[in-house]
């Protein structure tokens, strides 16, 4: 989506530095950065961090960016570079947080059916966390924020072809990983 209206209008008054703006702006879109860190981190205080450095970014940067992309991608590509940023200062992987499986679980399940999908679910978080963070990034973006491959493309900077190859790269490492073929 091109910049619209009042969209335009808040960035050219962040480019001004004009403090309602740049809150306006921060308002807007911090729990969106926020959520991507915190699933991408597992960690909320690493997750505050991450977040923190993305609108330092965001801001210092904001002149850079011209309206003819979309902005959203843009603040995708900053916040996915800030994660591999934080992942390279701390060389140490990171566990998922809960949720990856929420949709497995189905109302009514029995106690036995919950403990095998808890017990799925632990095992594919960690086999998750144990990826490279260029995978787990991927991941991320994919399944708890809902972008389509087109999506995942522009934020990375790659091709959509080159997208479904990491997923499917990814899947056939999770399926080892997990002692099947089935995810």
């Amino acid at each position: 989506m091109v910049l619209e209206g009042t969209d335009h209008e808040l960035l050219e008054g962040c480019r001004r530095g004009e403090p309602e703006a740049l809150r306006e702006l921060f308002e807007s879109h911090k729990d969106k950065v926020y959520s991507i860190a915190l699933r991408y981190s597992g960690d909320s205080a690493v997750a505050m961090d991450i977040a923190q450095d993305v609108f330092l970014k965001l801001f210092s940067a904001i002149h850079n960016f011209r309206g003819g992309a979309n902005f959203d991608s843009w603040l995708y590509r900053i916040v996915v570079n800030s994660c591999l940023d934080q992942k390279r200062r701390t060389r140490r992987l990171i566990p998922l947080v809960d949720g990856l499986l929420d949709a497995l679980q189905s109302p009514g399940a029995s106690a036995l059916d919950q403990v095998v999908r808890s017990e799925l679910s632990s095992r594919l978080r960690s086999a998750v966390a144990r990826l490279p963070a260029e995978q787990r990034i991927v991941i991320v973006l994919r399944y708890t924020q809902g972008l389509s491959y087109d999506e995942i493309a522009e934020i990375l900077g790659c091709s959509t072809g080159t997208v479904a190859s990491r997923l499917n790269r990814i899947h056939k490492t999770l399926g080892r990983r997990l002692g099947g073929d089935r995810v």
